[in-house]
């Protein structure tokens, strides 16, 4: 428990020393870099609602740099979230951008982007989210984490359905206990950009992260037909995941979770954590509320709640699932993907 404690002081003085603090005059201003993510102007309603409260207050987002791309409707995209975040004050440059702002939220599509602009953003001093993806390979993920660790600044990324209340609250939950085993499905888009091949199943890798409840995967095995992508990973520890990528009929995302105590399906993206098996749908919505909280509070204390090795592990994994489906199924190590990061 000292050791917790004082890992959160050193983290603290490290934010009072680098500028990231709430500031005297007022919350944390975040600057948006690139608004083509629909992620960005979701945070940006969450954070600047004038009735917000507890772990959401604190930040506003105030600055924006619509950065777009070749990426498909990237400048589309910009102008209908722009439209929807006039009281943003926009700028033309990341220079701007930077003085403007005491943190940044990274909310641009095109992961081929993100290495040349993360590294401006951490050269600069500016703690860094990243949405969805981090990046488009995992050796640019890896860089990026590079960056951040040489220059001492707070970077992480993360999937918002990590967060999500009905996955992250099976990990702990009393009608499955140990998580032993889980099952996830999700959707995988077979249509998306080709900078966009390794993170197709992203959300529902880190939603299985999320329940199994700390990294270790050893391997990874794939196939792939047309209307489904199937992965098998398995933890050193022996426990198991799978997923299974829909690419044809309905899509949904959840889980079936197996523990010592039972089994149960998860809930479903937004909402609660089951009950006796039913599913809640009545509940709060939270959507990227959850993500948003862990967002300000990584921002304002220094810690974050996903490392960079969990990170570069997902990544490795869905760098695995490429490499396996076009081998036939063949088992990828982890080990020898990211010993060459």
């Amino acid at each position: 428990m000292m050791a917790r404690l004082l890992r959160g002081v050193l983290a603290g003085a490290f934010l009072l020393l680098s500028g990231a603090m709430v500031r005297a005059e007022g919350p944390l201003r975040v600057g948006l870099l690139g608004m083509d993510n629909y992620q960005g102007i979701a945070f940006a309603q969450l954070f600047n609602d004038p009735a917000v409260t507890g772990e959401l207050a604190g930040l506003s987002v105030s600055v924006a740099y619509p950065v777009t791309s070749d990426y498909p409707e990237s400048r589309e995209l910009t102008a209908r979230w722009l439209e929807q975040a006039k009281a943003l004050k926009v700028v033309d440059s990341m220079e701007s951008l930077l003085a403007e702002c005491d943190c940044v939220i990274m909310a641009g599509l095109d992961g081929r982007q993100h290495l040349a602009q993360a590294t401006a953003v951490l050269k600069a001093g500016k703690p860094l989210f990243i949405t969805r993806p981090a990046a488009a390979s995992l050796t640019d993920a890896a860089a990026i984490f590079a960056v951040a660790k040489q220059t001492g600044t707070v970077c992480w990324s993360s999937s918002q359905h990590r967060f999500s209340p009905g996955f992250s609250g099976m990990r702990k939950h009393p009608e499955v206990g140990r998580v032993i085993g889980v099952d996830v499905y999700g959707g995988y888009e077979g249509n998306r950009p080709e900078c966009d091949a390794l993170i197709l199943p992203l959300h529902s890798i880190e939603t299985m992260y999320a329940i199994m409840g700390n990294p270790g995967v050893k391997s990874v095995s794939c196939v792939q037909t047309a209307s489904t992508v199937t992965a098998t990973l398995l933890w050193a520890d022996g426990r198991v995941g799978t997923y299974r990528g829909i690419r044809e009929g309905q899509v949904k995302y959840s889980a079936t979770v197996f523990g010592d105590a039972g089994v149960s399906v998860a809930g479903i993206y937004g909402h609660g954590v089951p009950q006796a098996g039913v599913v809640p749908t009545n509940d709060k919505y939270m959507g990227y509320e959850g993500l948003a909280i862990e967002i300000s509070k990584a921002f304002r204390t220094g810690v974050i709640p996903v490392s960079h090795a969990e990170t570069l592990e997902v990544f490795a994994v869905c760098e695995a699932m490429k490499r396996s489906a076009a081998s036939n199924g063949a088992r990828i190590e982890l080990a020898d993907l990211l010993s060459a990061q």
